[in-house]
């Protein structure tokens, strides 16, 4: 059988796409990359404009996808809409968190990568079959305020790498991987001070076997830690929404081989909750490197967070975030 040379020219810059984000932990099957390194792709319009920092990071749904003790600082339930448009795939996650009493908060998250339909061709493009890659993670989220400034929480994540055919794919069958993690995060934010700190263990679990595959890929496990700094600034009208500014930094590594941290910078302004102005650098390896920008507005209980990253490299198209969140 042949192969459409576009269609798995395509299929192979799906799996580029989380490679990307981590070169060295992405396994190769016949030239296609079968590991989890989709994981680390960022999701959320907040956090992707601000260089993807957010460890110290909270208050919204949006910190289950990096820290969840973050979750402990929502006031109020939240349900969100996560998308993201990028070179090759559609990323989309939905998300529902809840109060519980007055110091915790649980809730539920999917998320799925989607890379496209592609046909399988025979001779002179006679189509045989259509295989259809797609990641996927389901999160379970809980979280809560120890008390001092700390908080605590911690995600189950069941995650599968997928690939559903109809047809005749031949090099590209009907395979399924299946395994589970965890994120384990928590935060201090001293009370009579501006700044707060967090640390994560990001995507530890099991490795990931696929169907009929002797070998393994072991997740992309993370330890980070960050730091948020918040600056308030002069008032120019005493009944209008207060100004500030803050600062964030987070360091990543890999856990079980670690090497040299890897920095992400983000800053943001801010008029109160109304409008906010990010912009941040990722100053990481691989070609997702670089600067970004982004805003988010709020009315009431609506807001939506936009991001744009521009990658140093040339090779790939910019992506953008949106995300949407609505108060319960």
């Amino acid at each position: 059988m042949k192969r459409n040379p576009s269609k798995v020219g395509a299929f192979l810059l799906a799996s580029a796409l989380a490679c990307s984000w981590s070169p060295a932990w992405a396994q190769s099957v016949n030239g296609v990359a079968d590991g989890a390194a989709f994981l680390l792709i960022p999701i959320g319009g907040r956090a992707s404009a601000l260089g993807q920092a957010a460890i110290a990071d909270g208050g919204d749904s949006e910190a289950a996808f990096w820290n969840p003790a973050g979750l402990a600082r929502l006031t109020v339930g939240e349900v969100a809409a996560h998308h993201a448009k990028t070179f090759i795939s559609d990323n989309t996650a939905l998300a529902a968190y809840f109060k519980v009493g007055r110091s915790s908060t649980v809730g539920l998250s999917a998320y799925l990568v989607d890379y496209g339909a592609q046909d399988a061709t025979v001779g002179d493009g006679l189509v045989t079959g259509r295989f259809s890659p797609r990641n996927i993670q389901l999160l379970a989220s809980y979280a809560t305020d120890l008390g001092g400034g700390v908080a605590f929480g911690v995600n189950y994540k069941l995650i599968q790498l997928r690939q559903d055919c109809s047809g005749d794919c031949g090099a590209f069958p009907s395979t399924v991987g299946t395994t589970h993690g965890v994120d384990v995060g928590v935060q201090y934010s001293p009370i009579s001070l501006p700044i707060s700190f967090g640390a994560a263990l990001r995507h530890a679990g099991f490795r990931l076997q696929l169907q009929d595959l002797d070998q393994a890929d072991p997740l992309p496990t993370r330890l980070d830690v960050g730091v948020v700094y918040v600056i308030a600034l002069p008032e120019l009208d005493p009944d209008a929404e207060p100004l500030d500014a803050r600062i964030l930094l987070d360091l990543q590594n890999r856990l079980n081989d670690p090497g040299i941290p890897e920095m992400r910078l983000g800053a943001e302004v801010g008029y109160g909750d109304l409008l906010r102005l990010r912009t941040g650098y990722a100053f990481i390896s691989g070609e997702s490197a670089g600067p970004s920008v982004g805003l988010g507005v709020k009315l009431g209980k609506l807001a939506v967070d936009f991001a744009r990253l521009f990658y140093v490299s040339s090779n790939f198209d910019s992506p953008y975030f949106v995300s949407i969140r609505a108060g319960l």
